[in-house]
């Protein structure tokens, strides 16, 4: 099998795995980095442009691993797409989402390569997708090679896809992106015990350790124990999401917390593309049985819709919930503006629920102390930080001792580290070498090949 790893960068951004089995060449995934603009935030699709591409497999729907696929399809108008049944009925609208967001950012940052695909480039598109069963094994021939995939449950979020390949006598898997914890929208991840060949493994939380007494149930708790605690102050609690998976996981938790009891009455404000996402969750929820979701939620739990037009730097001072994105607090979004507002009172708090890159504003606010000057550049405010900043470990992707544990277990010839940055991916290869000492370990390079 040969590998080349597409995203420019490495790291966590525009993941893109293009590997070779025979003759029969296969994309695993196109994303677009979250940090960057324009083509430089693409994979760089130079190194196979003119060479025939056989099969594009989506791992799941997250903008780092979708947001460059009608780039790649219109490179290769003729390649089938394949992901799970869950991905199939989400995979349209995040993209037209995308599309959106890219017109925007074409006007208020003066981008003229933006957009990169139009809507009417998706819906084209959309014939060339197929949503695939988990447990269901389907196989590609090209011109002499046949591989067989089959997908299983990656956990993560609804769709999210670890993916079997088999090609002659040979089995690889791609783990995706995984959790093997409970979450309580989605179950965790189910992944074929035993023997692989090769196993390509992300390593987001390799410097991560979960401390003691932070496992996921005493998370949520604490969750609304601290939310309880700032609107008794007078407070507001912003809890920046990513729309995908994450807001609608929030809601659910907020309903149980509610539902019985434990939440302080207090107005709930949410919108935007993680509410709209909700009832793709219903949908799904009800047709795959792989999501525990429900639309109602929203209803029970009298959600209002986030004012279109906050002011910058301004503390609405409703006493209030607001679930909003994005989840990094991105310049120029709701969760961003309310920040601006709330950051500078001791009665309010900003919660974090999810991976914050420590050069977004979001991080950036997590790294900060009290009584530091934070300025919000884009909204043009400065202010004394005086909020309470909180992290809860709700995080979509595996510890890494649980990821260790599933590497170590294939007793795999070779294991290839994707999606972490340098020091994540150079905890696994140094504990891969400890417990696998017989494992080729392999940290691509980007745009380099390797024959694995």
């Amino acid at each position: 099998m040969k590998l080349i790893d597409l995203n420019r960068d490495g790291g966590i951004g525009a993941n893109c795995l293009v590997v070779q089995f025979g003759d029969l060449r296969v994309m695993i995934d196109c994303g677009l980095h979250p940090k960057k603009a324009g083509r430089g935030a693409t994979p760089d699709l130079a190194a196979i442009r003119g060479q025939p591409l056989d099969l594009i497999i989506i791992t799941h729907c997250h903008l780092d691993h979708i947001g460059s696929l009608p780039v790649a399809m219109r490179e290769h108008p003729n390649t089938p797409v394949i992901m799970s049944l869950s991905s199939r009925m989400l995979i349209e609208r995040m993209l037209h989402n995308s599309a959106n967001v890219m017109l925007r950012q074409k006007e208020e940052e003066n981008l003229p390569e933006y957009p990169l695909f139009t809507h009417e480039e998706i819906d084209r598109c959309s014939g060339r997708m197929t949503g695939l069963q988990f447990g269901q094994a389907k196989r590609f021939r090209g011109a002499k090679d046949e591989i067989e995939i089959i997908f299983h449950p990656a956990g993560h979020v609804a769709g999210a896809a670890g993916v079997e390949l088999h090609h002659k006598h040979r089995q690889v898997f791609f783990t995706g992106d995984v959790l093997f914890e409970n979450q309580r929208t989605l179950p965790g991840a189910k992944f074929p015990a035993g023997h692989f060949d090769t196993v390509v493994m992300e390593t987001t939380r390799g410097i991560t350790e979960r401390p003691a007494g932070k496992e996921r149930v005493n998370e949520m708790a604490r969750l609304i124990q601290s939310i309880n605690d700032t609107i008794k102050r007078g407070g507001s609690f912003l809890i920046p999401v990513f729309a995908l998976g994450r807001m609608q996981e929030v809601l659910a938790i907020i309903h149980d917390a509610r539902k019985f009891g434990r939440l302080t009455e207090c107005p709930v404000f949410a919108s935007g593309l993680g509410m709209d996402l909700a009832d793709y969750f219903d949908e799904i929820s009800r047709k795959t049985h792989h999501v525990n979701f429900s639309r109602g939620i929203i209803k029970e739990l009298k959600i209002k819709p986030t004012p279109r037009k906050l002011a910058p730097g301004e503390d609405p001072q409703q006493n209030a919930l607001y679930i909003v994105s994005s989840g990094m607090l991105v310049e120029r979004t709701p969760s961003y503006t309310l920040a601006s507002g709330l950051a500078g009172h001791a009665r309010n708090t900003i919660g974090f629920v999810g991976y914050c890159d420590p050069d977004t504003p979001g991080g950036q606010l997590l790294a900060a102390r009290p009584g530091d000057p934070f300025i919000f550049e884009t909204a043009h405010v400065k202010v004394k930080l005086k909020a309470h900043i909180e992290r809860f470990e709700l995080s979509g992707h595996a510890d890494r001792e649980e990821l260790l544990e599933f590497a170590v277990q294939t007793s795999a010839r070779s294991i290839v580290l994707t999606h972490g940055d340098p020091p994540a991916r150079a905890w696994f290869a140094a504990q891969l070498a400890a417990q696998a000492p017989k494992t080729k370990v392999i940290d691509p390079v980007p745009l380099q090949a390797y024959q694995v």
